[in-house]
């Protein structure tokens, strides 16, 4: 059986309401007959996500993980026996406009793309506008000297939109990656369950000599938080901790110092206005205190990324100005 152009893996946890969409998005793509399959990863839903699928979508493959293994591990288990030489990533609470796969694929087999790593999708936030226009959700990712990584073009109009095609990162949301860069620098990082994971993948693309691009007309539209809720104690605890372990892994050490600092003083400034509610303030000094036992270890096992790095051009080129 001839393995399929590109595989779609969707990682699903309590999304009932959000599959169709994302689903639907994949079905119709405006790619040969048989050429992309697609996967989802169910991350112990208690919903009735599994018998949505089972119903309505016989063709799509199910993975079941017994317990909620994150966006990570959820990826990770997506591509298990894979051989297709590109993989679309897409949030189940995303969908895709029919040519966006098909102009992500034919832009990494571009002459001359063949070190192009993954491609970004443009994605816009479902329902929001500006200036009477969609706005920006992310045309890939960038990394400040702070200490984080944000969504390039964040709530801009997109009739202000000039995002140039070379991006630092890509957003895991919507985006395609070659297959044979996964095979070098290895697949998502699962010891961070939630957010960065992105970012940690891009930093190990570019070191392994991988270059990333943003594709303004490969539309997909994504409804924000629908997934996932920021305001929570999770999301900050994870957000706040995997920060500090990325960067203290792949970063410079005046950027590392910078960003723990930034964390330290968030807290005290918090707890001195009282303007935080005590389960958030908890979940950023618990996340603090674990990226500092960490940091060492983590230091020392990127070290021989942030040389090649270096050796690309300096690590300080990677840092949106």
């Amino acid at each position: 059986m001839t393995a399929p152009l590109v595989r779609a893996v969707v990682v699903n946890w309590n999304g009932e309401a959000l599959l169709r969409s994302c689903l639907d998005s994949l079905v119709v793509q405006d790619l040969p007959p048989g050429s992309l399959e697609t996967v989802v990863v169910d991350n112990a839903s208690h919903d009735g996500s599994v018998d949505l699928l089972r119903r309505e979508y016989p063709s799509v493959r199910l993975v079941q993980n017994a317990t909620n293994r994150g966006f990570a591990g959820g990826v990770n288990a997506g591509l298990h026996d894979l051989r297709a030489p590109y993989v679309v990533l897409l949030n189940n609470d995303a969908r895709f406009e029919p040519d966006a796969v098909r102009r992500m694929i034919e832009l990494l087999e571009e002459p001359g793309n063949d070190d192009v790593g993954a491609v970004t999708a443009l994605l816009l936030l479902e329902g929001r506008t500006g200036e009477g226009a969609p706005l920006v959700n992310s045309t890939g990712n960038v990394v400040s000297r702070a200490g984080s990584a944000t969504d390039r073009d964040w709530l801009t109009p997109l009739n202000r939109l000039s995002a140039p095609q070379d991006v630092f990162g890509f957003c895991g949301g919507a985006a395609v990656l070659r297959t044979a860069a996964l095979d070098q620098v290895g697949q998502f990082d699962d010891s961070l369950f939630l957010y960065y994971e992105d970012t940690d993948l891009s930093w190990r693309l570019r070191a392994g000599g991988w270059r990333i691009l943003f594709h303004r007309d490969a539309v997909a539209w994504h409804r924000h938080a629908q997934s996932s809720d920021s305001t929570s104690a999770l999301f900050r605890y994870y957000n706040n901790r995997n920060a500090l372990l990325v960067f203290a892994r792949y970063a410079p050490f005046s950027v590392v110092v910078r960003a723990f600092a930034r964390q330290v003083v968030a807290p005290l400034r918090h707890v001195l206005r009282r303007d935080e509610r005590p389960e958030l303030l908890r979940a950023r000094i618990r996340a603090l205190a674990q990226a500092c036992r960490r940091m060492p270890v983590e230091r020392r096992s990127a070290r021989a990324a942030r040389r090649r790095l270096a050796a690309q051009g300096g690590l300080d080129a990677l840092f949106e100005r």
